[in-house]
């Protein structure tokens, strides 16, 4: 009997022929007797009616010779295979194609994922046709200090064929790891709970999922700084002083190397200066688990200032801006000083009506001198001037004496400091100021180029 085909075409979502519809195409194409074939499909009337009556459909099973599979890049075979629920040399019906492609999908790592079979006597050759995922956000493991990073993926991966390092943005892979990292920790008799969350920035898109055991205490007992001089140190050690006693998380070390730790060294000239991933090593282990954490740092070159040069600048000379900035020729370049500065830069341009006014430091560095010369270029921005001033809150005479105080006048540039200075030096009326307090807005227009103020009083409780 030669080979009879099936072509079946699964989308996950999409209804597929009915069981009873692939016994006809075995039938037609067969090499047995008309006599055989019109036998057969009385008896196959027989089997269909009485199906109908039972209410119940007749299913067809194959033996699985082989599955192949279109359309992967990042995956093998063997693990699509594997992630399906799948056996070579198993009986299975389509709705166990159907269930396959369905767990596929269900994944998130595929956009489309659709099925085809090819069936004779002997069994059935199963091919699928995937389109991969490639919105995928990296993981990271928070407070898993029994394992390094690489344990943990060998171990996930044993427990899912399709796990890799990143997952998808959708889908119930991400629930799949929650379960496996609990077996883990079950299997290596740790108490707790794995959890995740999906981690982004403000109003941004999913960039990281953070997986965290809960139920479990991990605390900092102690921080050191591999790689650091004896000079830095004490300063590096009071920074971390409040770290002790505090729960260890990963994702909270990296700010803690970025506002805390790196500042010391930037202010003491060391430019290039960078921190590692912090490291946790276990001390006491039960609940809780004490660790130590390492923040390794590689200082780099201490550069001295060779001098600095303005570029862009016309509202103000750079005599004007060079007296805001008081870093000395010779000495080490603090940055943290000279940022502290450039901001003070930017609120005298505010001052001006610059309201978008900002310096960009441009250093140029000669590791061999070890020297830094910086450049400041200013970007003045657009010039504002002053639009409405609106009052609410008072009795008319009252508004007319606070808008007659206020002495910055309509289509004058705006004055960024001026609202503040105005309560604390200008406004005078006492009465007002003991019963009333003001909740103060500035609505900047970026078409017409304004700044209208909104003072709103209300009654002080």
């Amino acid at each position: 009997m030669r080979n009879s085909s099936r072509q079946s075409n699964f989308l996950v979502g999409c209804n597929a022929q009915t069981k009873a519809e692939a016994i006809l195409p075995l039938l037609y194409n067969s090499r047995v007797s008309r006599r055989c074939v019109a036998l057969l499909l009385a008896l196959l009337s027989c089997s269909a009616f009485s199906a109908a009556q039972s209410g119940r459909k007749a299913t067809l099973s194959y033996k699985l010779l082989s599955v192949h599979v279109k359309g992967l890049h990042r995956y093998r075979e063997e693990q699509i295979v594997r992630a399906a629920g799948l056996r070579l040399g198993q009986s299975a019906t389509e709705a166990d194609f159907k269930q396959a492609v369905a767990k596929l999908g269900e994944t998130g790592l595929f956009n489309d994922v659709a099925y085809s079979y090819q069936y004779s006597t002997t069994g059935c050759n199963l091919d699928l046709q995937l389109t991969e995922n490639d919105k995928l956000a990296p993981i990271l493991f928070d407070n898993f200090v029994w394992f390094s990073d690489d344990e943990l993926f060998r171990l996930l991966h044993a427990h899912l064929p399709l796990f890799e390092d990143h997952l998808p943005l959708g889908g119930n892979l991400s629930d799949q790891v929650s379960d496996a990292l609990n077996a883990i920790l079950a299997e290596r008799k740790i108490t707790g709970q794995a959890e995740y969350i999906r981690s982004g920035e403000m109003s941004g898109p999913v960039d990281t999922y953070v997986y965290k055991v809960t139920l479990h205490p991990v605390i900092i007992r102690n921080t050191d700084f591999p790689g650091a001089a004896p000079a830095e140190v004490p300063v590096l050690a009071a920074a971390a002083k409040a770290l002790a006693g505090k729960d260890y998380l990963r994702s909270a070390m990296q700010p803690q190397e970025h506002f805390n730790f790196l500042p010391v060294y930037l202010s003491r000239g060391y430019l290039k200066a960078n921190f590692s991933d912090a490291q946790a090593k276990i001390a006491s282990d039960g609940p809780p688990t004490m660790v130590d954490v390492s923040f390794p740092v590689t200082p780099g070159i201490r550069y001295k200032l060779t001098g600095i040069e303005w570029a862009g600048n016309a509202a103000f000379s750079s005599d004007q801006l060079q007296k805001l900035v008081q870093l000395k020729v010779g000495e080490p370049a603090n940055a943290v000083q000279l940022a502290t500065e450039i901001e003070s830069v930017r609120k005298l341009y505010g001052t001006r009506g610059f309201l978008a006014a900002h310096v960009n430091p441009d250093a140029a560095m000669d590791d061999s001198q070890a020297t830094v010369h910086y450049t400041l270029r200013v970007n003045e921005g657009d010039l504002y001037r002053m639009g409405d001033l609106r009052i609410d809150g008072l009795a008319d005479d009252a508004a007319t004496r606070i808008a007659t105080q206020w002495q910055m006048k309509k289509g004058e540039p705006f004055d960024d400091s001026y609202l503040k200075r105005f309560f604390e030096s200008m406004y005078r009326d006492v009465t007002l100021s003991k019963s009333l307090n003001v909740v103060p807005k500035q609505t900047v227009n970026p078409t017409d180029k304004t700044v209208s103020v909104f003072l709103h009083f209300v009654p002080k409780h």
